[in-house]
């Protein structure tokens, strides 16, 4: 699968509003219009691909999805850690435990090691399989093997 090709159609997705000032994309997950900005672009192509060339439904997919990292403090548990949000993730059927996380970025933002570092502490918390950051023009995968995480070519398809 070529995510670079891929991007170039990423404008197929677009859905933009009249009724607003702002240019929006349809949310498939959220199901609803918001903002079209690099990152949201970035983030409704991934969310194609993991549909249209995974074949994962959509049931099974969630965007901006919260939680929290960080110790406890004071006996205030989840209050007092961050709150972070995975741009998307996929849930295993059945059990619906995280199985892709998907960090986004701007396309004009390169994927460095704090990228790298982000998806990092969202896969502490999550647990999921499968990591992928993108910026739309560059695509890293990466399968969790023992506690080592092996950069693959491919993601594994819906099943």
């Amino acid at each position: 699968m070529s995510f670079r090709k891929l991007y170039c159609h990423f404008e197929n997705y677009i859905v933009i509003s009249t009724e607003v000032e702002k240019s929006q994309i349809f949310d498939p997950l959220r199901k609803k219009h918001v903002a079209l900005t690099p990152e949201e672009g970035v983030r409704q192509w991934f969310i194609g691909i993991l549909h249209e060339d995974c074949g994962y439904p959509y049931h099974l997919m969630r965007s901006e999805v919260a939680f929290r990292f960080g110790e406890d403090v004071g006996g205030l548990s989840g209050a007092s850690r961050k709150l972070y949000r995975a741009d998307v993730v996929v849930y295993e059927p059945g059990t619906l435990k995280p199985f892709i996380i998907v960090e986004c970025k701007r396309p004009e933002v390169d994927i460095t090691s704090d990228a790298a570092l982000q998806a990092l502490r969202y896969i502490s918390v999550l647990e999921a399989p499968w990591v992928v950051l993108t910026n739309g023009t560059k695509t890293y995968v990466f399968h969790r093997s023992d506690n080592t995480y092996i950069p693959e070519k491919t993601l594994p398809h819906y099943k």
